[in-house]
């Protein structure tokens, strides 16, 4: 399989999501991204705003999640979320379903709330990504939920937050790829670890990863490919 470097570095979205990071290893983890130039920082929301202004000028986006990761706040409360987010620069916003919902079959509501989330982000000129948390569903939900996503012109559909007892598994990025449109992306998160890992989901038609482990992916590409590698290190 062929690929450049450019190719690879903008699937990452290069999280930085874990609850016990301090504001130096947030700020330090947007360099590396900065450095490795992926595709986006998926950072906590207070992070957001600075996030976003470290990151302005260059080709890494500014991302946030909503309703993470538990996906059981109000309505209105994520609507908030989205709307701080988008004051704050926020780009990209990976929005978790109301799980509790979706597994009740609740989809009249289900489809609603993800409606007014991704109507106000696109109002902003900005994307969404659905996480739906598969670890909890059956392949039924994960199905109706594509179509859902697809119906309503989300940007992307996402396996997990990376804090259930599961992540992306390859059975679930087939399912997810097979039934979503044409111009709803899939994007993996939890389980990716490494470049031969990002390469399996790649060929799949996977185009975005939630990734920790970014300088270590990224150095071993420029391995590959016969690259310099970075000096800033993970």
């Amino acid at each position: 399989m062929k690929f450049t470097y450019r190719q690879i570095a903008k699937m990452i979205d290069h999280s930085l999501l874990n609850p016990i990071l301090t504001d130096r290893e947030l700020e330090r983890g947007c360099q590396v991204a900065l450095d490795y130039d992926v595709a986006s920082v998926c950072i906590m929301p207070y992070a957001l705003k600075r996030c976003a202004e470290t990151l302005k000028g260059s080709t890494v986006r500014a991302s946030t999640t909503i309703g993470f990761p538990h996906g059981g706040h109000t309505t209105a409360v994520k609507l908030a979320e989205v709307r701080q987010a988008l004051e704050d620069g926020g780009e990209e916003l990976d929005m978790v379903v109301n799980i509790s919902k979706v597994l009740s079959q609740d989809w009249t509501y289900v489809e609603s709330e993800l409606k007014a989330m991704i109507d106000l982000t696109h109002s902003a000129g900005q994307k969404v990504k659905v996480i739906f948390e598969n670890a909890y569903l059956k392949d039924d939900h994960k199905i109706r939920l594509c179509q859902i996503c697809g119906g309503l012109g989300a940007d992307w559909v996402k396996t997990s937050t990376g804090y259930a007892p599961g992540g992306a598994t390859i059975d679930d990025l087939k399912l997810m790829r097979e039934y979503s449109p044409s111009h709803v992306q899939v994007k993996a998160a939890g389980g990716v670890r490494d470049l031969d890992k990002l390469l399996e989901v790649r060929a799949l038609g996977v185009t975005r990863v939630g990734a920790s482990r970014t300088a270590e992916m990224l150095d071993e590409c420029k391995r590959r490919l016969g690259l310099k590698l970075s000096t800033t290190g993970a």
